[in-house]
């Protein structure tokens, strides 16, 4: 069976992580042909500071942000190979280059410096584990996103060149009994400009990587047994489902289930490859499988939260209706940002619509907007989105809050709430 594996940053965030995935592929379970890994733990969230201290000239903040990473991912290397560590020597080489690109890319447009920057924290995860996995008798070969994976040149929500990338993963010719180890999240133009794949794009990359090898299975290992029927961590309640199929799985990962990356699954369907998604913790738990036929999870009902909303509520400027020209315009110009419409409320003078705040990426929308729209907007809110609900339900996590928004048809309901009056903590009525 030709397996491909997908692991997180969680699972190879530090040396005790990484020895345990050198174990689990070792002794515990089938080996992959084939592999792809995240950034270690926080990697990417300390990137983006880094970057935010590059574009705002702040020296000081800068060289400490690195000299931290750097820290991290030597001190990593030490504490697996020893004090006199040869994998250190690529690592120090691709922060090197990271520091350089800062250098060459400081004027750059925001999104083409995020991908020179963020992009490395899969090169030097991978460089550590292919290291790791090698001398823990695991045959590995590091092998280069950037050259496997084609994309045009949208930078932080790269669209792929389907018939390039299979081509060039086709290529790869694994020798014995070796796993092709490759990074997550990122490909590359074909002038070689490194790309990203959207945040936690790394899903994504395996199923990729799991089309173009005709692979039987990919498996995401996570630190969780599978999926749920809404965050455990925000549900107290939530339930593990044991299978569902891939259209109901693209319904909650579209409206902000966050097990799965939402571009993973289209790959998979073409050619029928189920997803099983397991733990690295319990190997022996009892995972959760998407596949192409139906089960308990696509009636069961499943919430999805999506914290610190804006609501857009946009008029025409001369008071005429809202028509479909208006509302194609409005969301061409959100999608030109990379912003996606998580609501849509349509009324006669206003088109409402619920999106992330990334301010990056707002901002020249706004603006764009501006020239032609009246617009209000709304912050600071939460957005409550439920799966094949019933009224005992709705009422129950309603709990009597200020509804800013909602929009219902027969299998969802979405409602738009004050932040400031919702929980931490929900909990499904028992």
């Amino acid at each position: 069976m030709l397996r491909v594996y997908k692991f997180g940053g969680t699972s190879i965030q530090d040396a005790e992580a990484i020895r345990h995935l050198g174990e689990l592929l070792a002794e515990k379970v089938p080996r992959p042909r084939a592999m792809v890994a995240s950034a270690m733990g926080k990697t990417t969230n300390a990137l983006e500071a880094l970057l935010q201290a590059a574009r705002q000239d702040d020296a000081p903040a800068y060289r400490r942000r690195l000299a931290a990473i750097r820290d991290d991912h030597l001190g990593v290397a030490e504490a697996l190979f020893g004090p006199s560590a040869a994998v250190a020597e690529p690592l120090a080489r691709l922060l090197d280059e990271l520091d350089a690109a800062h250098r060459a890319h400081r004027q750059a447009p925001y999104p083409f410096h995020y991908d020179q920057t963020v992009g490395v924290g899969e090169l030097l995860s991978t460089t550590l584990v292919a290291a790791w996995l090698n001398q823990s008798g695991v045959p590995t070969r590091w092998c280069d996103a950037r050259e496997l994976i084609l994309t045009d040149d949208r930078h932080q929500a790269a669209n792929i060149d389907w018939s390039a990338t299979w081509e060039r993963i086709a290529a790869l010719a694994p020798t014995g009994d070796e796993v092709l180890l490759t990074q997550g999240f990122i490909g590359a133009t074909v002038d070689g400009a490194m790309t990203t794949l959207g945040r936690e794009g790394s899903d994504f990359s395996a199923a990729i990587l799991a089309e173009a090898l005709d692979a039987d299975e990919l498996t995401i290992w996570k630190d969780v047994p599978g999926l749920f029927n809404a965050d455990p961590r925000r549900f107290a309640n939530a339930r593990q489902i044991a299978r569902l199929s891939y259209a109901e799985a693209l319904e909650q990962t579209w409206h902000g289930a966050k097990v799965i990356h939402p571009r993973t699954l289209a790959p998979l369907q073409r050619r029928g490859i189920p997803l099983t998604v397991r733990s690295f913790l319990e190997p022996e738990a009892a995972p959760s499988i998407i596949g192409p036929e139906p089960g308990e999870g696509d009636t069961l009902p499943a919430c999805m939260l999506r914290d610190d909303q804006l609501l857009l509520e946009v008029s025409p400027s001369d008071g005429s209706f809202v028509d479909e020209a208006l509302m194609a315009e409005v969301l061409t110009r959100l999608a030109e940002a990379g912003l996606h419409a998580n609501l849509i409320d349509v009324e006669a003078l206003r088109l409402r619509l619920a999106v992330d705040h990334q301010p990056e990426r707002l901002a020249p929308a706004l603006e764009a907007l501006a020239e032609r729209f009246a617009m209000a907007r709304h912050d600071d809110l939460i957005l409550l989105t439920v799966r094949h609900p019933d009224e005992a339900l709705l009422d129950a996590l309603d709990g009597g809050r200020t509804r800013v928004a909602e929009r219902r048809n027969a299998t969802t309901a979405q409602r738009l709430y004050l932040a400031a009056e919702c929980p931490d903590s929900w909990r499904f009525p028992e």
